[in-house]
């Protein structure tokens, strides 16, 4: 009895591993492509000198946690922090 190995021709082991290169690259490249789409950018970072002192106080209407903002942006009315799912009042 013939090994399996041994029956199959050299131009068979030639193709297959080239249908098997091509399914990698196929492969690969749809998973980049997913992967691509799921990139997002992120927020432009505050710029940390226009930050002035302010006070502000927030309670939650839930659990009546209380806040105290002491600094903010400038020239921006921030907003309220959100405490138990809910925002919170100012005080």
């Amino acid at each position: 009895m013939v090994n399996a190995a041994m029956a199959i021709s050299p131009v068979g082991w030639t193709l297959r591993g080239v249908i098997a290169i091509v399914a990698v690259v196929f492969i690969y490249a749809v998973g980049a492509s997913i992967l691509r789409k799921f990139r997002i950018a992120p927020d432009i970072a505050p710029d940390p000198t226009a930050v002035v002192p302010v006070s502000l106080c927030y309670r939650c209407t839930v659990c009546g946690a209380e806040v105290t903002m002491t600094s903010a942006q400038e020239g921006e009315e921030p907003d309220a922090p959100r405490h138990c799912r809910e925002d919170m009042i100012s005080v």
